[in-house]
Parts: structure tokens; sequence; C-alpha cells
């Protein structure tokens, strides 16, 4: 009975050593890190714009590839205007829809 309760004492000290709580800083260089290490990464947010009484909100799509290629899209939430940036080899190019 000892040696069971030595055991399950030992695997809950194991346990609760091995989860750790982490900082809002350290979880941001983590992320830096590995985006700077990155290929490719895509990443989807919500933008909002405040202009005096008037608020824009957006849905912003990113995808970009290794050697400064990108494609951004922003979707204008209120009457779905689109505006499409990109840039390969040929430049930066700019296309609403």
């Amino acid at each position: 009975m000892k040696n069971i309760l030595k055991l399950v004492l030992i695997s809950s000290i194991f346990l609760l050593s091995g989860c750790g709580i982490k900082n809002a800083d350290s979880v941001l260089k983590n992320m830096e890190k590995s985006l700077k290490n990155a290929n490719s990464y895509y990443v989807e947010g919500v933008m909002e714009i405040i202009n005096h009484e008037d608020t824009y909100t957006y849905n912003v799509n990113v995808s970009y590839k290794n050697g400064d290629y990108y494609k951004i899209v922003l979707t204008n939430t209120l009457n779905n205007h689109e505006q499409v940036i990109l840039r390969n080899d040929d430049g930066v190019y700019v296309d609403t829809l």
C-alpha cells in the first residue's frame, strides 16, 4: 500500500511540474521565432478601422511565401467590397473587385 501511495505521489509531482504557466511575453517570443524560421504561413483575422463616428470592419487573409511573396485579401463585411494586394517577381499589384 505504501508503494502505491509513493508511486501516485511521485507521478503527481511529475505531472504538476510539467504543467508550467506561460506568460504573454514568452508566447510572443516563441511565435516570433517560429515565424522567422517559417517558409510560408497563412493568417486570417478581422480588422476594424474607426474614422470619426464610423467603424469599418474588414476580414483579412494573408498568405506569405519565403522570398517576400505575399497575397493580402481585404473584404469589407458591410458590402463585400474586396481588395487584393499581391507581390511577386514582377512587382506589387493592387486590385479592387
